[in-house]
């Protein structure tokens, strides 16, 4: 008997702590509507003075980022416990299977019927494993999508204030420059005012029917 696919529940938190969190940077789009206001009301004629900010040290390092990303992993454990009680048992069956086949021939195993119902079982199992893996692995990305809404919000605040603080015209991300002098670095000024405006978000597990799994393939 071939052995089927068998799925290891902690890739799951792999992708909340790697791709969940490079989720984060959509703020993207919130750097560009201020980038965009600055450009368009700067004066042709003035002098064009540029601030530079690291989003991702803004994000690593800001106390709801931090916060954010200890919640989600708190979240993403105890996905990974769920879905390791799940597969247990669908492992030992597929071994014991395995096991009591292997000195058989494809035509014995298909005129056992014991067999052929065992095995007719244990791949319903396996399907409807992937199908909790992939809702849950949903939940995880829409988890981290609602915890950050208030975040983007908070952030396009402190970006128009530091914006006006330090007289900036243009602002860039630091990950796309090649140099960047830290005196046109406003990352610190940044974290400190979120710091002051927005501490901690609620971070609450998103639960999602079982038909959101076709969505999520």
């Amino acid at each position: 008997m071939a052995r089927g696919r068998c799925y290891d529940p902690r890739s799951l938190l792999r992708f909340t702590v790697e791709k969940g969190l490079r989720g984060m940077k959509r703020i993207h789009f919130v750097l560009g509507l201020v980038w965009l206001a600055v450009v368009v009301a700067a004066p042709v004629a003035a002098q064009t003075n540029v601030g530079v900010i690291s989003e991702e040290r803004v994000l690593r390092e800001s106390a709801v980022g931090v916060h954010i990303r200890t919640r989600l992993a708190a979240i993403a454990k105890t996905v990974e416990d769920e879905l390791a009680a799940i597969g247990e048992p669908i492992q030992k069956e597929r071994d014991a299977l395995s096991a009591e086949t292997s000195t058989l021939t494809q035509d014995a195993v298909q005129q056992d019927p014991e067999l052929m119902r065992r095995i007719g079982a244990l791949n319903a199992s396996a399907q409807q494993f992937e199908v909790e893996r992939r809702v849950r692995q949903q939940e995880l990305v829409q988890t981290e999508r609602q915890a950050m809404r208030p975040v983007y919000e908070a952030m396009k605040e402190v970006l128009e204030q530091v914006v006006a603080d330090r007289n900036v015209d243009v602002l860039v991300d630091r990950s796309n420059l090649v140099f960047a002098s830290p005196a046109v670095d406003v990352s610190d000024d940044v974290i400190a005012l979120l710091n002051e405006r927005l501490s901690t978000v609620p971070v609450e597990r998103v639960r999602l029917p079982r038909e959101a799994a076709g969505e999520a393939q």
